[in-house]
């Protein structure tokens, strides 16, 4: 039923300036999403420079965001500083990377109390406002102030356009009352904007790839981190997948080299990533090129070390936005419900390849010539119970017999040096965390009647070297495996 607005009695309910502001710097923004945010807006404004620059001064410290877009004049400049200034439901272009509106003031507000923004269109003056939340707090009135840091009035008086956001008072980032010279203070900001720095390099990589941007760092440009190390030769690319029909999203998946594939030591430490190796595995969602979510498995799966080398890259169009519920700091994304049976399936396929790499460390395990693959360890399952044995059938166990009957010392320390190196730790690791059966507990089904003989030796050894009878079977106690057997030793 459709109501008659105009035969309703109205009232109006305007939120207190003081008390929304403070509601907006509680969204949730970390000092890199935030920072990131705003870089948004550049890109949408067709920057194809822009500039952080960080200014240490203590609790007066300063963060500008500038870009060479294509700036705005003062009416426009009143309009993106409106919260809500666009509505999100409005269309908007393929490569615009708003949605709510707010993004500007929001992530500003998360981190200082001071946001100015000077700005310049072509063919206009540069123009400059700024939301001063302190004032708010007096006044408790939805006003901007027309109000600069003093150093930066002529920043744009030789550009032909762009844009630059101040951050001062940066209390979320630096304590107000914070000292100049403070090192311990200092070191925690430099500390957090390299997060920030790394976190730039990952959510704007492709960007920075096909160089439509570049972002610099001061005066030097960042590098791009591409999650999915399409560089290194030993990296396994699966096919792309639409998600749904007609949607415009599609899927596809990497499984990233083992450590011993990659060309390098360093290509393996960077490929690590901000959080780590596995913290970034999972789904990686892109919207128009940007990153929204890295390394995150929606939901589906745990965070498990044996797939940490699997990355799976989603891109998403802009329209579908509300279907993946794509928050306000463009960084949390639920795929839709008749999505999720379609993503659960194609992970598991390539969870599955990348868990593999993982057992075997990179190597590739066929028959190559009619050669089958010998593996030194079996796993060995029995009664819903698994362990591993060594394979006795392994050619080079057999040279080791026949090495023993010439050099038996030589024999076993070769068979225990191979035997150390060769222990599948990664396979032990993926059957304890994956499968249902036990592991079967040590020496559960060993043959006693070896255990005794070779206790019987031992004994008539210490015997003979002087121990009591007491002593000898004390000592026996003491060692491994022998204390499993407690009562065998009692009995000799």
């Amino acid at each position: 039923m459709e109501l008659d607005y105009d035969n309703i009695r109205k009232q109006s309910a305007i939120p207190k300036a003081s008390s929304m502001i403070e509601t907006f710097r509680a969204i949730g923004y970390s000092l890199e999403t935030a920072i990131a945010d705003i870089i948004d807006n550049s890109i949408s404004a067709g920057a194809k420079n822009i500039r952080l620059n960080r200014f240490w001064r203590g609790g007066k410290s300063i963060i500008t965001i500038g870009d060479d877009g294509c700036g705005m004049n003062n009416e426009e400049l009143v309009q993106a500083l409106c919260p809500g200034g666009q509505n999100p439901l409005d269309d908007r272009s393929a490569t615009d990377l708003g949605r709510f509106g707010l993004g500007l003031k929001t992530a500003s507000f998360s981190q200082c109390r001071k946001l100015s923004v000077i700005s310049r269109k072509e063919g206009y003056s540069p123009v400059y406002w700024s939301w001063d939340l302190d004032y708010i707090a007096q006044s408790d009135k939805w006003e901007l102030i027309q109000w600069i840091p003093d150093e930066f009035k002529h920043a744009l008086d030789d550009k032909k356009s762009g844009t630059i956001v101040i951050w001062t008072d940066l209390d979320r980032v630096v304590p107000p009352e914070t000292s100049e010279t403070n090192q311990n203070a200092q070191e925690k900001f430099s500390h957090s904007l390299d997060r920030v720095k790394r976190h730039l390099e990952m959510t704007f990589h492709r960007f920075l790839e096909n160089k439509s941007i570049t972002i610099f760092w001061g005066e030097h440009p960042i590098e791009p981190w591409n999650p999915f190390c399409t560089d290194e030769p030993a990296t396994q690319n699966r096919p792309e997948e639409s998600i749904g029909l007609g949607s415009g999203a599609k899927m596809k998946g990497y499984i990233l080299p083992h450590r011993n594939q990659f060309s390098s030591e360093a290509a393996y430490k960077r490929a690590e990533g901000i959080n780590g190796w596995s913290a970034q595995q999972g789904f990686y969602v892109y919207r128009g090129n940007r990153l929204l979510l890295a390394g995150d498995w929606l939901g589906l799966f745990r965070k498990e070390e044996h797939y940490k080398l699997v990355r799976i890259q989603i891109d998403l169009p802009n329209t579908l936005d509300f279907d993946w519920q794509i928050d306000i700091k463009k960084s949390k994304a639920y795929p839709p419900s008749k999505c999720l049976e379609q993503l659960r399936s194609y992970a598991n396929e390539v969870r599955s390849a990348g868990c593999e790499v993982y057992r075997h460390r990179g190597r590739i395990l066929k028959q190559k010539a009619g050669v089958c693959f010998q593996p030194l360890w079996l796993e060995k399952k029995k009664d819903n119970k698994w362990s591993f044995v060594v394979n006795r059938d392994h050619d080079m166990i057999k040279h080791i017999k026949k090495m023993a009957e010439v050099k038996p010392e030589q024999a076993i320390e070769t068979l225990l040096k191979f035997i150390e190196e060769a222990i599948p730790t990664e396979t032990i690791y993926i059957d304890k965390a994956q499968n249902d059966a036990e592991q079967k507990q040590p020496y559960s089904d060993m043959d006693t009647n070896l255990v005794k003989s070779m206790l019987a030796t031992m004994y008539e050894n210490q015997l003979a070297q002087g121990m009591s009878d007491v002593q000898a079977k004390a000592y026996l106690k003491s060692i491994e495996p022998f204390n499993y057997y407690e009562d065998i030793i009692d009995e000799l």
